[in-house]
């Protein structure tokens, strides 16, 4: 999949927050006076978060107004002029900087919900269902945060609310043909950012 001139900030972006991810270290560090890995990965998605919310309500937004080019899934096959969607700039922002030379921790995130349109991104460990509940049950305000044991490695592994900023996001989701979920409204947690950080 080719990255896009659109994805340039958001890489650019991601992947200095990993230089800071990779010189202040995690656990060993917070303990001797560096960064806590709570502010690391609150640091990472803010990053992501705002990269994304402006993707959304500064490009897609006004493409749709517009109505000369248009956000689609089949964006790279269609014969028009098309552009990815704000889900599909996330994952591929994800996967180059999954495979960056400058993250050096090997830290990763994904974009997941209970109701995804695609099956794959569904909640699949323990600690991702427990996260998604807890972001249910305090309405997206507060993250989720805990340790996780994965192939071996443990993580820090912080979830994010994922909220609809825009009428196109919801528009989107709820009349997909895959949605299992009808009846988002603006301001709705649709989702979550799953960030995992080395420990």
């Amino acid at each position: 999949m080719k990255i896009t001139k659109w994805a340039a900030p958001a890489v650019m972006a991601v992947g200095a927050a990993a230089v800071l991810l990779t010189q202040t270290g995690c656990q060993e560090e917070a303990s001797a006076g560096g960064l806590d890995p709570k502010i690391v990965a609150d640091s990472l998605f803010a990053v992501m978060e705002a990269d994304r919310a402006i993707y959304t309500k500064k490009v897609i937004a006004r493409i749709k107004a517009e109505g000369k080019i248009d956000a689609v899934e089949e964006w790279e096959d269609s014969g028009n002029l098309h552009i990815p969607l704000p889900a599909q700039m996330f994952r591929m922002g994800a996967e180059r900087a999954k495979g960056s030379k400058y993250n050096k921790s090997g830290f990763f995130y994904q974009l997941k919900s209970p109701w995804p349109i695609n099956k794959q991104n569904k909640p699949v460990t323990e600690v991702e269902k427990e996260g998604f509940a807890f972001l249910e049950t305090n309405g997206g305000e507060e993250p989720f945060y805990k340790e996780e044991e994965l192939n071996g490695k443990k993580y820090l592994t912080a979830i994010y609310a994922d909220v609809g900023v825009s009428a196109a996001c919801i528009n989107c989701h709820n009349g997909h043909e895959d949605t299992p979920k009808t009846d988002f409204e603006l301001g709705d947690v649709m989702g979550g950012v799953v960030l995992r950080l080395p420990l």
